[in-house]
């Protein structure tokens, strides 16, 4: 007996947080295949349904059917459900029940939720969740009051249940909409591109939602005092800020130049915020630049914050990478910011995730260039959208067949739960082995 319970294996923190996800995104798959979810009254195909919930739960925003024509009301409300849980996360959401409920939080829940978080220690942490669901009701309700008459200018009473979804999905980072209609599919915010209103709330939800939840509260804590801020958040809202506005610039010289200067203004920012990580778009993305089109996949890419609704490589890690090549350029033997040393295992984090990122962004784009017979230029541009859990989309994610759309889930799924994470679910150990080999020397560069 006391065998059999040394044998016993616990699911890792990392383990739970991955099954979490799998099992809400099949859940949502099965409620919308059921006929009700959908306008015709029709079952949805199982790989439909699939890449729906997936693109729903992971905060992607890439649909094979569009959203505001095929779905039913009750469809529509399956997939703001799915995108709300996945972007506060599976646990955040079973840890606001317990608390809910008026339960206690065990130990464990605490570590679960730090890891799924990225919080810095477990101290404090039911605090911290309950400040997040409180400060996330307060940005969303007040997103769709400001879009609110705009929509319901055009759409009369159904504005209201229009600003609320919109408002929910650009905070949450997950770019659906539902204002395609026959005639009009996968428009997205392209009727709006000379709103203030809609362009401008829109893009605080995104921004805001992609900082991290830390970050919040460095700022609800310390205001201004900005030299009180953690190092994190400073480089957060730096690194943020100058993926915002450069971009902005370029688009704003290169690319829009028919358009009035204020809708040119509005959609040069608006196309700079969406790529990290929204997916909704003003303007047709196949008419811009090559140019163009390679920075939005590199601001793909790199996404939001830890610990955010957005997903990503993450900004910290752009900035952890360019610090460590700044630092070897000075031959400096450790990267900092802010007169604080970066640790070698946070490089060499950082270094694995670029890795895994551009490794399984190229490859995916490969294969589905292959098989579909599609400009490789093209791919990248979804497979970025997708492992970044974009969903921007040059059009042809609607079009590809199986293999290519499972190609698709595979890697939102991998963008939103994160790669180290699925890295250290699977490789999960107790055994440690201190030993090391003997160092050998290479030439790099």
């Amino acid at each position: 007996m006391s065998e059999l319970a040394h044998k016993k294996r616990y699911l890792t923190s990392f383990q739970i947080i991955i099954l979490g996800f799998a099992a809400v995104v099949l859940l949502g798959a099965l409620l919308l295949m059921l006929p009700i979810s959908t306008q015709s009254g029709v079952i949805t195909p199982f790989n439909e349904a699939l890449f729906t919930s997936t693109s729903a739960v992971c905060v992607t925003g890439l649909v094979v059917q569009d959203t505001g024509s095929y779905w039913s009301t009750f469809g529509q409300g399956v997939i703001i459900a799915l995108i709300q849980i996945g972007g506060l996360g599976v646990v955040t959401i079973a840890l606001a029940f317990t608390l809910l409920s008026g339960k206690k939080i065990s130990l464990k829940q605490r570590s679960l939720m730090q890891e799924a978080i990225a919080a810095p220690k477990v101290g404090g942490i039911v605090r911290l969740t309950g400040f997040i669901l409180k400060a996330t009701l307060i940005i969303e309700l007040l997103g769709a009051l400001i879009m609110m008459p705009a929509f319901c200018q055009d759409y009369g009473l159904k504005g209201i249940w229009m600003a609320f979804f919109h408002s929910i999905s650009a905070f949450c980072n997950a770019g659906f909409d539902i204002l395609g209609r026959a005639g009009s599919l996968y428009p997205s915010l392209t009727n709006y591109v000379g709103s203030p209103s809609i362009n401008i709330a829109i893009m605080l939800l995104i921004v805001v939602g992609g900082l991290g939840f830390l970050t919040w509260e460095d700022i609800a804590v310390n205001k201004y005092h900005i030299k009180r801020y953690r190092m994190q958040s400073k480089v957060i809202l730096l690194t943020t800020a100058l993926l915002i506005l450069l971009p902005a610039l370029f688009f704003y010289f290169n690319e829009f130049m028919d358009l009035p200067v204020k809708e040119r203004i509005l959609s040069s920012f608006f196309q700079s915020v969406t790529p990290r990580t929204a997916g909704f778009n003003t303007v047709n993305l196949a008419a811009m630049s090559t140019a163009a089109q390679g920075i939005m996949i590199v601001l793909m890419l790199i996404g939001g914050s830890p610990g955010s609704t957005a997903g990503g490589m993450k900004t910290t890690t752009f900035a952890v990478m360019l610090a460590n090549a700044f630092a070897i350029f000075r031959k400096k033997e450790d990267a900092h910011f802010f007169g604080r040393r970066i640790d070698g295992s946070i490089v060499k984090n950082a270094a694995t995730i670029f890795m895994m990122y551009i490794t399984l962004f190229f490859i995916g784009a490969l294969i589905i260039s292959v098989v579909e017979g599609l400009p490789l230029g093209t791919c990248l541009y979804e497979t970025a959208s997708a492992i970044g859990t974009v969903g921007l989309t040059l059009g042809i994610t609607p079009e590809l067949g199986v293999l290519s759309q499972s190609i698709l889930i595979a890697l939102m799924f991998i963008g939103r739960v994160g790669g180290l994470t699925l890295i250290y679910a699977a490789l999960s150990t107790t055994n440690k082995n201190l030993s090391k080999l003997p160092q050998g020397k290479i030439t790099v560069g």
